[in-house]
């Protein structure tokens, strides 16, 4: 798996990486049931330091995209499609413009629950 990041980026490097593996599952290239690279292994590759790496893992790990064991490191899980990969991907985007805006947490929460009822 290729990682790639932006040090000049305004993106944090954890949620770059973190995007990459989203990428990764979305385009079919990573699927369920494979491991990831060991989080030494990519901070070494990428000249950052460990824990940026495993920031980056553990937001995958909130958003169910991974699991991550002690000792067996980072595993994609069985309900880590490219459809749920891509709908974080535009969850992230949505939030993103919705701070943009200047809307709080609640009014986004609003805005989606209306929009699954219909009503925008």
């Amino acid at each position: 798996m290729l990682f790639r990041v932006d040090p000049s980026s305004n993106t944090p490097l954890g949620d770059q990486i973190a995007a990459c593996v989203r990428g990764a599952v979305a385009d079919g290239s990573v699927r369920a049931g494979e491991r990831l690279p060991a989080a030494r292994d990519v901070a070494e590759s990428l000249g950052v330091n460990m824990h940026t790496v495993l920031r980056g893992y553990q937001s995958l790990r909130a958003e169910g995209l991974i699991e991550l064991r002690r000792g067996r490191g980072a595993v994609v899980v069985a309900g880590a499609t490219p459809g749920r990969a891509r709908l974080v991907e535009h969850a992230l985007a949505l939030v993103a413009e919705a701070r943009s805006l200047g809307l709080s947490d609640d009014e986004v929460v609003t805005v989606v629950r209306t929009s699954l009822s219909g009503g925008i």
